[in-house]
C-alpha cells in the first residue's frame, strides 16, 4: 500500500517531546508513521505505543516500523487511557497527537474526504468500520441541524443557503458523491464573496468531516486524561489544523497551567484548583516558510506543548 504523507512540524515535535532513550512515548495518531519513526530512532530500551483509528494507517505503521520497541493499538486517540491500561502502562514520558487528516486519506478518492474528487463517494470516515458517513449526514440530518454543523464546525457564513440547497437537492435524488455536494455548495456561495476564501466547498467539507468523526467531542477530556498519564517532566504535544481544535487545546493547557482561580477579592483560596504543570510554549509553534513551500497543507498547523510538573 502506498501511504504518501509528509509529517507536519516533524523536527519541532521531536524537539518538544525531548525523547529519552529509555522513555515511554505514545503517538496517538500514528498515521503513516512519520513522527513515530523519528521517536523510535531515539529509543534504545524505551517503548513506543502507536495508536490509530484508521486500520489501513496502522498496518502501514507496522510494516514501516516493525515490532521492536513498539506496541500497536487500533483505537481512537481519545481511548488513550483504555489502551494504556490494557498494556499495563501506568505512566509515559511523552504523548503526541496530530489531529489533522493524513494526505493519504485526503488523496485516496475512495475515502471521500476531498472536494477535488468529483466521483468519490461521500464517506469521510477515519475509521472505515464505523457506520456514520458524510452521505448519511447530508441525506438524513434535518435542515437546521445541517445548518448548525456547517456554521459551527465549518465557520461558514453561507451555511443557511448551503443547508437549504442540500435539502432541496436530496428530495430529487440521493447526494452520494463529493462532486454532487460541491455543485450544491457552488451555487450556494455568491461569486462576489469568494475572494480570499479558497475553494468554496472547503469549510463545508471540514464541517462534515468533524461531525462524522466526532473530532471535537471529548477533546478536552482527552487532554486532561493524557496529562494525568504523564510522568513528572513528561510532555504532551498537540498539532491542530483549524481554530476550533486549537481553541480547545489552548484553553485546556492554560487551565492546567493555572493555580488558584478564585476571584481576587477572596482572602483565601477555596477553589482547590492546582496547576498540573506549565506551558512549553506560550504561543503556538508554527511551520516555517520552507515547510509551507514544500507542503502547503502544513500552512494552518499549530503546535502546542504542555509539560507535567
Amino acid at each position: 500500500m502506498i501511504f504518501a504523507h509528509k509529517s507536519v512540524l516533524l523536527n519541532e515535535c521531536i524537539e518538544a517531546l525531548n525523547v529519552r532513550q529509555d522513555g515511554i512515548y505514545v503517538d496517538c495518531t500514528a498515521g503513516g508513521g512519520g513522527h513515530s519513526s523519528k521517536i523510535l530512532e531515539r529509543l534504545t530500551s524505551g517503548l513506543l505505543v502507536d495508536i490509530d483509528k484508521d486500520i489501513e494507517a496502522l498496518n502501514v505503521c507496522k510494516q514501516r516500523l516493525g515490532e521492536k520497541n513498539v506496541k500497536y493499538a487500533h483505537a481512537d486517540f481519545k481511548d488513550l487511557d483504555k489502551v494504556l491500561t490494557e498494556l499495563q502502562i501506568d505512566g509515559v514520558d511523552g504523548i503526541l497527537a496530530d489531529l489533522g487528516v493524513s494526505s493519504y486519506q485526503i488523496d485516496n478518492p475512495e475515502r471521500g474526504f476531498s472536494y477535488m474528487a468529483a466521483d468519490a463517494p461521500l464517506d469521510m470516515k477515519m475509521d472505515v468500520s464505523q457506520v456514520l458517513s458524510a452521505k448519511d449526514v447530508v441525506n438524513t440530518y434535518d435542515e437546521y441541524k445541517l445548518f448548525s454543523i456547517i456554521r459551527d464546525y465549518g465557520e461558514e457564513k453561507f451555511a443557511k443557503q448551503i443547508a437549504r440547497n442540500i435539502v432541496i437537492e436530496r428530495k430529487q435524488r440521493v447526494i452520494a458523491t463529493c462532486g454532487q455536494l460541491v455543485q450544491i455548495i457552488d451555487k450556494s456561495v455568491p461569486y462576489a464573496a469568494r475572494k480570499n476564501i479558497g475553494h468554496p466547498a472547503k469549510r463545508t467539507f471540514q464541517a462534515l468531516r468533524i461531525e462524522v468523526n466526532g473530532e471535537l467531542d471529548g477533546l478536552d477530556e482527552f487532554l486532561r486524561c493524557a496529562v494525568t498519564r504523564l510522568n513528572s517532566g513528561g510532555r504532551i504535544a498537540v498539532i491542530t489544523f483549524h481554530s476550533l481544535e486549537d481553541r480547545i487545546v489552548k484553553h485546556c493547557f492554560a487551565d492546567l497551567a493555572t493555580d488558584c482561580v478564585c476571584p481576587p477579592y477572596l482572602p483565601v483560596c477555596v477553589c482547590n484548583h492546582r496547576t498540573q504543570g506549565s506551558l512549553y510554549n506560550k504561543k503556538p509553534i508554527l511551520p516555517g516558510s520552507d515547510e509551507i513551500t514544500e507542503n502547503s497543507r502544513s500552512q494552518s498547523a499549530k503546535l502546542r506543548v504542555f509539560q507535567k510538573k
